[in-house]
């Protein structure tokens, strides 16, 4: 599923335009990603939790030379889901 199919199945599951629809799904996307940035934690209850994280800065090998180099360190994002998701998607 891509965004354009997620607007789609908005659009059906809530009887929105699909612009509309579109602008809702922008709109929670933008929401999680400022709280991201902000370095807060998004939980969504049943669904799963999302976490900006710092990976810590290591060194490691190019793969065509076996020079090794050092990676800096850096900020990344993390999803745990939750029970309800697990539940659903398993058996």
């Amino acid at each position: 599923m891509n965004k354009m199919d997620l607007i789609a199945a908005v659009a059906e599951e809530t009887e929105l335009s699909r612009i509309k629809a579109g602008e809702v799904v922008d709109a929670v996307f933008n929401a999680i990603t400022s709280a991201l940035k902000e370095k807060q934690e998004v939980r969504l209850v049943g669904f799963g939790t999302f976490a900006s994280t710092v990976r810590k800065a290591s060194t490691g090998r190019n793969p065509r030379t076996g020079e090794e180099m050092a990676i800096p360190e850096s900020t990344t994002v993390r999803f745990k889901p939750g029970k309800g998701l697990k539940d659903s998607v398993s058996g």
